[in-house]
């Protein structure tokens, strides 16, 4: 059983962050009650006025005091409670309550990528002096996850690090004892804190016998280790799979930032949950601790909460007006429209794609036919070969239908993901255990980007399989040999968006552009505790400390690392301008994985697939322009979300001179096309609208003049005005507003089409995504007149 076990928590991490309802063992359930800010109070008058508040719904003090789970006191201000559905009603009608909502239960969400995007470490002596190559220094990124097994290279101490950053003031905590803080943290792995309260709250105390779990920082799933080494491990060399596949140099985006992870997912029925109440407590230390940037590959499936109904949404909110850099994964619903998730424009959201490695494995049938696939086999093996349907009642290869517990014993199985809809993992599971021996695994081409390598599976275009089936038919007795797979780099054209990686517009924000951008995000080697093995082969008991995975969990991490550098070389940049930088130095490519959706309709990746474009590192620490937001912007969107002036100036910290009240009619719409953000999306064109756009000048030439060149999208002409832009310090400053009139050229009732808008100097280009849908015909008296659009979330 413990072997099963483990071999579906694996499994069960490939996928997206699904909600799941927990089911309240009493009448009472978690909820979070928000309540903004904290008004510049201290935590401890924070945390008595939330008792006091949650003594309204109680009879004793004492009850309030038994049900509350967490005060987040410091970060922002609310709490997490233990409440009835009459209690949550009554303090979501209270004056000064934001927000009440029930905490939900969600899941989880290298040696070549960074060299694959230009941030190689082997630079020329000369350039090793400019700051981009200062990889981080001094940077605190906090990785809210499944915590870190901190004996791994990837967090090892370095004598060449300085003392801590005098800025943070987080700790390492113990818990069961299986992470003594005095052994596991050092100068690279500067903090480490867990989080129980809500999960056990929801689902029951966690299983810790026998290694199970650990009630501590330590990383039982492994998705921890694999995201925070991503971002900001040392370098580690001859890193690889079990000493054969992806050998190389393992190392993080920011190698010399410093590392504080927050344990907020736990293994829990064979993958790992997270608590909402969880993730806003680490939210709010993490604040507090002085953390630079946060890195959460984790997230909730549409259909989609209020921005600030949901506790990912609030704590990258208020790590926004503190100056912390937020980055979340985008999902891995793809490829159909609108699965895209952490939609807020305060969060930094990205998309997976491929790099230009492969791992080619040599098939050979007894017929001495050759066929090339993909693996992570480190061991040879021949076997005798079956379709599917001599192992599975209706050759779908699922639980469901397998004929007997030994009906794939010594075999390898042949299974197609055309039959039935089984993803290679849920074939592999079924084979695995009807005591099979591995997988052949056909599927379309455009779906074969997620390698799994628990089981041994061998991925082969439906082209192959079905010349693999006809050589089964054929014989008697057919059997195979499959050779130990081989690491090949730069043959592959990458990169490409992952068939997996949700895609936008965004269900609720759709003014702004979602995901933000893409970044490597399958196939990445990265740091694994040893004792979670990443494979049920045996392999004489081997261990390893590094394993390949895939997901936009994958691609998160690496933009996090990405925005350490860019911070510890601009340290004063807000959230906004990091964002800006990284979106408009993107590049969009020419994506040759055309992607086959629901309906059956072929397209080719376009800007909801990967949104501004991959990310390049070098470019984006030198954009030259950037757009940058200040705390009226977020008035005016929380404005166009149907937010009072009351409720927003509990939301937006306070600012001298600072304008919290909302315009009227068609202006207070106008926030959330004109907020400043690197994109421009007009969900509902129906007739001529004029946005604007303010850039700032970060290049060092101080003195620049900018021009602009317009694509139009396909139906509708596009203006921008003026159509030059000049930066002179003495006279005007670094500021810079152009506006942009876009009128519709077709009758339409609605399909998006791209276009962009670019400045340049001559030296620098930055890129603007614009997005329009025309919706200028009737519906047939269907069609809504809901505000342009978008909704009031203040009355969700």
């Amino acid at each position: 059983m413990g072997v099963f076990v483990l071999l579906l928590v694996v499994f069960s991490l490939r996928f997206a962050v699904y909600p799941v309802q927990s089911t309240a063992g009493s009448h009472a359930a978690v909820h979070v009650v928000y309540l903004g800010h904290n008004n510049a109070l201290s935590p401890s008058l924070t945390s008595q006025s939330h008792l006091q508040l949650l003594s309204r719904v109680f009879t004793k003090q004492s009850e309030a005091k038994q049900a509350i789970l967490y005060s987040y006191s410091c970060g922002f201000s609310g709490f997490a409670a233990l409440l009835n559905s009459t209690q949550a009603s009554t303090l979501s009608e209270t004056e000064g309550v934001i927000s009440v909502f029930r905490s939900r239960t969600l899941e989880l969400h290298t040696t070549r990528s960074w060299d694959f995007m230009g941030l190689n470490l082997h630079m020329q002596i000369e350039q090793s002096s400019q700051t981009h190559l200062k990889f981080g220094d001094d940077i605190i990124v906090g990785v809210l996850d499944t915590g870190v097994w901190p004996e791994s290279e990837s967090f090892r101490d370095d004598p060449h690090y300085g003392p801590i950053p005098s800025s943070w003031r987080g700790t390492c905590v113990e818990g069961d004892g299986s992470f003594d803080p005095a052994t596991a943290c050092n100068r690279k792995l500067i903090g480490a804190r867990y989080y129980l309260a809500g999960i056990e709250s929801e689902l029951g105390p966690l299983n810790t016998t026998g290694g199970e779990e650990y009630r501590s920082p330590r990383d039982r799933v492994g998705h921890g280790t694999h995201t925070a080494s991503t971002a900001v491990g040392s370098v580690a060399p001859n890193a690889s799979y079990f000493g054969q596949l992806g050998l190389g140099v393992a190392r993080g985006g920011a190698p010399r930032a410093r590392l504080a992870v927050y344990k907020v997912c736990w293994y829990r029925d064979f993958t790992g949950r997270c608590s909402d109440a969880d993730i806003l407590a680490a939210f709010d230390d993490a604040l507090c601790d002085g953390v630079h940037v946060v890195s959460a590959s984790l997230g909730s499936s549409p259909p989609l909460m209020p921005l600030f109904a949901t506790s990912t949404e609030i704590g990258a909110f208020h790590a926004m007006q503190r100056g912390v850099v937020t980055v979340f994964s985008a999902g891995n619903d793809g490829p159909d429209a609108s699965m895209v998730q952490n939609v807020s424009p305060w969060g930094l959201t990205v998309a997976a794609s491929t790099i230009d490695r492969r791992f080619p494995t040599v098939i050979t049938l007894g017929n001495n036919a050759s066929i090339v696939g993909e693996s992570f086999l480190v061991d040879e093996m021949t076997r005798r070969l079956v379709e599917s349907s001599s192992v599975f009642t209706d050759g779908t290869c699922t639980f469901e239908q397998l004929m007997n517990r030994t009906a794939a014993a010594g075999k390898i199985v042949l299974c197609f993901g055309t039959t039935g809809g089984v993803s290679s993992e849920g074939a592999a599971l079924a084979v695995y255990a009807g005591k099979g021996d591995g997988v052949i695994f056909a599927d379309s081409i455009s779906r074969k980007t997620s390698q799994d390598n628990f089981w041994p599976t061998v991925h082969v275009d439906l082209n192959q399989g079905t010349q693999i089936l006809c050589y089964i038919r054929a014989s008697r007795k057919a059997t195979v040999h499959i050779s130990r797979s081989k690491t090949v780099v730069g043959k592959t054209p990458a990169p490409a968006v992952a068939y997996f990686s949700s895609r936008g517009p965004s269900s609720i924000t759709p003014h702004i552009l979602k995901p933000d951008v893409t970044a490597p995000g399958v196939n990445i080697l990265a740091a694994w505790p040893p004792k979670s093995s990443p494979t049920m082969i045996p392999l004489d008991k081997r261990s390893t400390q590094w394993n390949f995975d895939s997901g936009t969990s994958m691609s998160c991490p690496h933009v996090s690392g990405i925005a350490a550098v860019i911070k510890s070389v601009h340290p004063t940049w807000s959230p906004a301008a990091v964002k800006s930088a990284l979106m408009t130095t993107a590049y969009m490519y020419d994506d040759t994985s055309d992607v086959m959706l629901a309906g059956g309709t072929l397209k080719a990746a376009d800007t909801f697939d990967v949104g501004a474009g991959h990310v390049d590192p070098l470019r984006a620490l030198d954009p030259g322009l950037v757009y940058d937001a200040g705390p009226r912007d977020h008035v005016l969107f929380l404005c166009a979300l149907g937010y009072t002036a009351a409720q927003i100036r509990q939301l937006v910290l306070p600012v001298p001179s600072l304008d919290t009240s909302c315009p009227h009619g068609g202006a207070a719409m106008a926030g959330a096309a004109d907020l400043n953000y690197p994109a421009i999306v007009l969900p509902d064109l129906g007739t001529t609208v004029t946005v604007k756009r303010t850039v700032t000048n970060v290049g060092p030439n101080r003195a620049a003049v900018y021009g602009v060149a317009v694509t139009c999208p396909p139906g509708a002409h596009a203006v921008v005005w003026p159509p030059e832009l000049a930066f002179f310090p003495d006279h005007g400053g670094d500021m810079a507003s152009y506006y942009v009139s876009v009128t519709p050229t077709k009758l339409s009732r609605g399909r998006f089409d791209f276009g962009e808008i670019v400045w340049s100097d001559g030296f620098h280009r930055v890129r603007t995504p614009l997005v329009v849908r025309v919706t200028n015909l009737p519906d047939d008296g269907v069609r809504a007149a809901a505000d342009d659009g978008y909704y009031s979330e203040a009355a969700v």
